[in-house]
């Protein structure tokens, strides 16, 4: 996961690239950068950290210019290291482009062999570097015209912002994988792209659409333009931006975050019901599904866990000792609230099984009778290949232990989780909860898109002075 933006037709572009990124850290914390141009030429700056321990004033007065794009990282495809840090500027024939991605190319590897086999030298272990190459290589004219050429090659999710010195182009893969969404500044007509509503707030620009699943964006001086490359697929939107890793103020196709989860909590509360004193979130992703439980069963809601928000997330924590080391650090217990009492604590999900050993510990640490664990999505069985941090079937707790081996492991009274239907039915908010339209391979098993096997890439490893 990672989050792009984009602005053009903006006198400081660049600031409002920055608040752009600020609204989508969530979706990336290892590094950042924002690449504007004047008109005439690109200029970037980019970093390892937090968009706001980065961008400086000193350092956003560097980037005059009308139009701008910027990045959060999450590394998923390629390890995590400033020469991988995006968007990925360079110059070639064309002209000069910059490129931010969120998503992941399931050919990767069969691309890079080929493009290296025949002479491309690549300077970064990401996934994004293959489509750069490609543009480079594309005998198309325009920018457009040599992207959409280039993506017609790669397989897998991509939700793309590129700038050149004169326009922003920004694409979405043909089955909608990850969000993006255009907004507008209507007082100076200024043109927004951002992986999700919730940064339009922070910007003072009003939501204009989804763009929509093989949809590409041509954004300059003549307006915008709306082209669409490639064939029609079935769409599948990754149900688990409503589960976990969008902002639950943010829509994505239509359909609102928050409400989605109150309604998983909801039906979680239907399918595991249990009698008990209070309902707790773990925060802040189990909160709105929290909530929706306390609801639906009638169970009082309380705060029974504080989070520190000097901590970021530690599911999108790269090293596995941070994962660990910031549980302790981000959660801790509000005894007068657990005490004695038999709590049902509503998490998201649960991946590896630590984390949740580790707060159930921390819940009956501080008094709880009886702690009952409820999980507002089905059991995670399945890598994603599509930009989540699951890469390995082995790291997956469920895909080899049932809820009742899960339940013993974390050491809960009980363990209750979604049905597959059941996270259908809420995310959809009527019907019968049809998985048409959505990606649900981490909890099924049933991937849209063929996978090819990872291989062995030579990495050349610099460490700076």
């Amino acid at each position: 996961m990672c989050g792009v933006v984009g602005v053009y037709g903006h006198p400081e572009a660049a600031n409002l690239a920055y608040l752009g990124l600020y609204a989508l850290q969530h979706r990336g914390q290892e590094s950042a950068w924002i690449v504007a141009t004047d008109g005439e030429q690109l200029r970037a700056v980019r970093e390892m950290g937090h968009v706001n321990d980065i961008f400086t004033a000193t350092r956003l007065k560097d980037l005059p210019g009308r139009a701008a794009i910027g990045h959060v990282r999450y590394s998923t495809a390629g390890d995590s290291s400033k020469k991988n840090a995006q968007p990925i500027a360079v110059d070639y024939a064309g002209g000069s482009v910059a490129v931010g991605h969120n998503g992941n190319l399931v050919n990767a590897v069969e691309l890079r062999e080929r493009l290296e086999a025949d002479g491309a030298i690549f300077q970064t272990t990401s996934d994004t570097e293959c489509i750069v190459h490609l543009i480079a290589r594309s005998r198309e004219q325009t920018l457009p015209e040599r992207a959409a050429d280039a993506l017609r090659q790669v397989r897998g999710a991509y939700s793309l912002v590129f700038l050149t010195e004169n326009s922003l182009v920004a694409v979405r893969d043909p089955m909608g994988f990850r969000p993006l969404v255009l907004g507008r500044v209507r007082e100076n007509d200024t043109w927004v792209v951002s992986s999700e509503t919730c940064a339009f707030e922070l910007l003072g620009a009003e939501y204009e659409r989804d763009i929509e699943p093989g949809e590409m964006l041509i954004i300059d001086d003549r307006g915008v333009r709306s082209v669409r490359p490639f064939g029609p697929q079935p769409p599948h939107r990754c149900v688990f931006e409503w589960v976990y890793f969008a902002r639950p103020d943010s829509t994505i196709d239509g359909l609102s975050v928050y409400r989605a989860r109150e309604r998983l909590g909801r039906r979680l509360a239907i399918e595991h019901p249990v009698s008990a004193d209070v309902v707790i979130p773990v925060p802040d992703s189990g909160v709105a599904a929290a909530i929706g439980y306390s609801r639906e069963s009638a169970i009082p809601y309380d705060q029974g866990l504080m989070r520190s928000h000097y901590m970021g997330r530690t599911f999108i924590e790269p090293s596995h000792q941070i994962r660990h080391f910031g549980v302790k650090l981000k959660l801790s217990p509000v005894r007068e609230v657990l005490n004695g009492k038999r709590v049902v604590v509503v998490d998201d999900s649960i991946v590896r099984g630590t984390t949740s050993r580790k707060i159930v510990d921390m819940i009956r640490g501080a008094g709880a009778r009886e702690v009952h664990m409820r999980i507002s999505s089905p059991p995670t069985v399945g890598p994603c290949h599509y930009g989540i941090d699951t890469p390995t079937r082995e790291e997956l707790i469920a895909s080899s232990r049932s809820p009742e081996q899960i339940r013993d492991f974390v050491g809960a009274d009980s363990l209750g989780y979604l049905s597959l239907e059941g996270l259908h039915v809420s995310v959809n908010g009527a019907g019968a909860g049809s998985k048409d339209g959505f990606c649900d391979a981490c909890f099924s098993n049933d991937t849209p898109i063929r996978i090819q096997p990872p291989a062995r890439l030579r990495q050349l490893r610099l460490i700076s002075a």
